[in-house]
């Protein structure tokens, strides 16, 4: 059972290391190729005024440094010695916050994306409206499929308080 726990992490952590390492690698490169360019006499970017330039540039770094830290996270799951007691609050934790981390950095990825396709086309709402719809769908299918191990790694390593908590009104 150990080896098999053991197995399934290193799967885990894998995969969100690869998709980290995607997302990092995106969001670093779209931070030099800004929506819309920059302007040859001062190399600044042409829509730097803009309240959305500033949201795309926000999340973007966000989505960088959130990816980033699941990265880590997820090689110290990697690099781990899977001893015993490391399967009951180590492990677990670890692999709560990669993922966690990992769905913020998909979230604001996402944010950034839009953001860049409003600064392009604000005047085609219908567009923009299509393509919001569009983000959702990997935001939310990330959650519905990873939520659930979420809410299992939780319950087992903190337990049932942390979903249940039962609160006496005054």
């Amino acid at each position: 059972m150990l080896s098999d726990g053991e197995r399934q992490m290193k799967e885990i952590a894998t995969s969100s290391t690869v998709v980290g390492a995607l997302i990092v690698t995106m969001m670093f490169a779209s931070a030099f190729t800004v929506p819309g360019g920059t302007n040859g006499d001062t190399g600044m970017p042409v829509f730097k005024s803009r309240k959305m330039f500033t949201v795309f540039i926000v999340s973007n770094s966000v989505s960088l440094f959130a990816s980033t830290t699941s990265i880590v996270i997820f090689l110290g799951i990697l690099t781990s010695r899977y001893a015993e007691d490391d399967f009951l609050k180590s492990l677990p934790t670890k692999l709560v916050m990669g993922l966690s981390t990992l769905f913020f950095s998909i979230a604001s990825m996402m944010v950034a994306f839009v953001s860049a396709i409003i600064i392009m086309l604000e005047e085609t709402r219908w567009i923009i409206i299509l393509v919001v719809l569009l983000a959702a769908i990997p935001i939310s299918s990330f959650a519905w499929m990873q939520f659930p191990l979420l809410v299992e790694i939780s319950i087992s390593t903190f337990g049932r308080g942390v979903f249940h908590n039962k609160v006496e009104l005054w």
